[in-house]
């Protein structure tokens, strides 16, 4: 009989709990050492760190591959459908470098993807020719499922040159012609986001966008072709039930040329008809919209497109002239109405509106929050709602349970498993139990001692990383997410400084202790969120070096915000910053990450915070500031940002701390370009919000002394986050989009008798 499991072996098995279903640990042991010793053949005298690493990622990859193999076979054989789908500096990260155990490079399915060229029309069709060719290597990573023997696949591209190099011109001496082409080729993947902000930066991210839909696009014809598991032999040509077999979900305008792609794919290759190819086409592709912001919506300049995709520009074309027919047809005359809504916009440089295209060639279209696909309705794409109201749907955004809470947060998985069992790592909704805990006290002290041991270890990292003394008693306030003007972190900013200058005005009342935590990144080319970044790490010298504010607060910057860092710093946060101007921001996720992990929001209602606020109650969020018909009604009128300046004191005093070289003095007109843009040309209005956001921290401040009616607060936001799950958020897509019914069927392992 085995010997009972101590409550700190417990605690050390939740982090894990059910994920890795590791059955026996000898057989993992001798395969550890198998990997070590004949894969990289290392032996543990000279084995370093990384070595273990691999050997380790092995041992599990071969764990998974029977169950791989299993899963596939399964969805040849039940045919069911397929779903594809200071300053910062930029630095290289080679993170291939060492290579990657996980992936499998698969070159029998390498497809050629083709670019610039001119389109040839002939009587049996149209042929594409004097193409450039780059051929897409695919990479396969197993995903397995929870506790259910299921592993799915995820296949990157990577972008090869068709040969190494021309020997011919490096015989000769060409050496750097020899390899130019190929160096072009493969720069295709090799660079993530180039900066779009040039010619050549646009040519290439528009490169990327076709390259990985058409390679996607090949490899999903070459497998509805065959029927069986690895097969080659083309069973299937008829294409009409394409629809049945495959699901294309546009995740944002990115991918939006899946659409002309398939179509040439059909009418040129496949020789099918356009009304045909057309019904194929949008019963196949669904779009999701994941900004209201024009400038995010992808809008490709007709040159561009003309020299790089000529065939699919005139595809284009002639999706445009139907789609406008019909609009003319039902709305007769209304010329304006058509300009709106053609694919094509003729104002200045011509342009390809790619949401206007996701929109006519899909069958669905759907926001990511219940507000957001309000405002999609009502204003952004109005006209295509009123045309086909029918296509329009809401999926709210979700997280997994699984890495952002049982992962991350082993302490709180294991308080709650304690009360309510594991089935919530499943079943999120589950969580509604612990309304029943409440009031519980030994509930409530639990939950509190986890906070407060994610805040003593994340301390203990922002002391090593950013040599800033924190004080864990403090309240750890968070905003982490891309640095853009709408997510406010100017606002957040203003707040620090307001704070700061109370604390200097009167230092001996007791404040509410603050570590203010931001983090994120910027578009390589986006000026003004790098000038954000500055500024925050600026504040953050001043602040932390003054005498006079001790530990009362401190301000960091986080540095490389990623997954690894997002692991650390949410289970530790005690406030949520949420604060985009109400209806610009379509959900957000990280919003539910620490609701989940016990973090108390502030913010908006805006995006997902609406639904939140719902299922926490609203009293239990901290809520400020304007609504969207608000936003809408300073629109209207017109936001004058001087008229907040001078009536208000404090914020008066900040910008001018800015403006005057406070927290720059070697560089007094550092952020001159932020407060010209906060005081003339700020469309998210920051200033608005400024007073009421003031406000509602001192009812944070005010809470935070009172940690049981915290901890309580705490409590219902963990209960009420249940609907945030990605399980939900998948399982609507695949009953209300793709057509599919969810299941909990688990597949027999690859050792187990089918």
């Amino acid at each position: 009989m085995s010997k009972p499991l101590s409550d700190h072996d417990r605690k050390k098995q939740i982090s894990v709990r059910g994920l890795a279903g590791v059955e026996n640990v000898a057989d993992l042991k001798k395969n550890f050492n198998r990997h070590l010793h004949f894969t990289l053949v290392k032996d543990r005298n000279v084995s370093t760190k990384r070595d273990y690493y691999f050997a380790l990622a092995h041992t599990v990859r071969d764990h998974l591959v029977g169950r791989w193999f299993r899963t596939q076979q399964s969805y040849y054989e039940k045919d069911p459908k397929k779903i594809s789908s200071g300053w910062q500096v930029e630095e290289a990260d080679d993170w291939l470098r060492y290579g990657n155990p996980w992936e499998k490079a698969r070159p029998e399915y390498m497809h050629p993807v083709h670019f610039y060229g001119r389109t040839e029309h002939h009587p049996d069709g149209v042929k594409w020719v004097d193409t450039q060719v780059v051929l897409a290597l695919p990479y396969d990573t197993p995903v397995p499922g929870y506790r259910n023997n299921i592993v799915n696949t995820m296949r990157l591209w990577s972008a090869k040159a068709p040969c190494e190099f021309s020997l011919k011109d490096f015989n000769v001496g060409g050496y750097i012609q020899a390899v130019l082409d190929r160096n072009l080729a493969e720069n295709i993947s090799r660079v993530l986001y180039p900066n779009d902000n040039f010619f050549e930066g646009k040519e290439l991210r528009l490169k990327q966008e076709y390259f990985v839909v058409a390679a996607t696009l090949q490899d999903i014809i070459r497998r509805f072709k065959a029927s069986k598991f690895g097969s080659r032999d083309i069973v299937r040509t008829d294409f009409s039930t394409l629809p049945d077999k495959v699901a294309i979900q546009l995740n944002d305008t990115h991918p939006a040329l899946a659409i002309p792609e398939l179509m040439r794919v059909l009418i040129d290759e496949e020789k099918l008809p356009w009304e045909k190819a057309w019904d194929i086409c949008i019963k196949t592709c669904a779009y999701t919209n994941h900004t209201v912001l024009p400038e995010a919506l992808e809008r490709w300049p007709i040159d561009l497109f003309q020299t790089l995709l000529p065939r699919h520009l005139e595809i284009i074309y002639e999706i445009n002239r139907r789609h406008l027919e019909r609009v003319s047809s039902l709305y007769p005359g209304d010329v304006d109405r058509m300009r709106r809504m053609s694919l094509i916009e003729e104002g200045g440089q011509k342009r390809v509106n790619m949401a206007h295209l996701c929109i006519v060639g899909s069958h669905a279209v759907n926001g990511v929050a219940r507000i957001h696909s309000d405002i999609l309705k009502a204003t952004v794409f109005k006209d295509f709602y009123e045309m086909d109201p029918h296509k329009f749907q809401n999926k709210t955004n979700g997280i997994t349970p699984r890495r952002w809470l049982v992962m991350c947060n082993p302490g709180l998985a294991e308080v709650i498993a304690e009360r309510i069992g594991e089935d919530f790592i499943r079943d999120l909704d589950q969580l509604k139990k612990l309304h029943d805990f409440f009031n519980d006290e030994s509930f409530i002290r639990d939950i509190a001692k986890v906070k407060q041991e994610n805040k003593l270890k994340f301390a203990v990292h922002l002391e090593e990383h950013y040599k800033v003394k924190i004080n864990p008693n403090s309240m750890f306030d968070v905003q982490v997410k891309r640095i853009h003007e709408y997510k406010r972190q100017l606002l957040n900013c203003l707040h620090i400084i307001t704070f700061y200058n109370r604390i200097k005005k009167e230092p001996n009342k007791q404040w509410t202790p603050r570590t203010i935590m931001i983090g994120g990144k910027a578009a390589p080319g986006y000026h003004t969120a790098k000038m954000i970044i500055r500024l925050i790490t600026a504040i953050g010298e001043v602040v932390n070096n003054d005498p006079v504010v001790g530990d009362r607060l401190k301000v960091i910057f986080l540095e490389n915000y990623r997954v690894t860092l997002a692991e650390k710093a949410i289970p530790a946060a005690d406030l949520s910053e949420q604060i985009s101007t109400a209806g610009t921001e379509a959900s957000g996720t990280g919003n539910m990450k620490f609701m989940l992990n016990g973090a108390l929001t502030i913010g908006t209602m805006d995006g997902a915070n609406v639904e939140m606020a719902e299922e926490a109650g609203e009293g239990n969020i901290f809520i400020f500031g304007m609504r969207v018909e608000d936003v809408e009604a300073m629109d209207a009128k017109g936001y004058n940002a001087s008229e907040f300046y001078n009536r208000i004191p404090e914020l008066k005093q900040a910008i001018d701390q800015i403006a005057g070289g406070f927290f720059s003095p070697k560089q007094p007109d550092l952020f001159k370009d932020i407060v010209n843009m906060l005081m003339h040309h700020d469309r998210f209005k920051v200033f608005a919000d400024y007073e009421d956001y003031i406000k509602c921290q001192e009812k944070v401040s005010a809470l935070y002394k009172k940690p049981k009616e915290w901890t309580k607060k705490v409590i219902l936001n963990i209960a009420g986050s249940g609907k945030f799950s990605s399980d939900r958020t998948i399982s609507q897509y695949a009953r209300e989009i793709w057509g599919v019914e969810p299941t909990l069927e688990k597949l027999a392992a690859p050792d187990d008798p089918k």
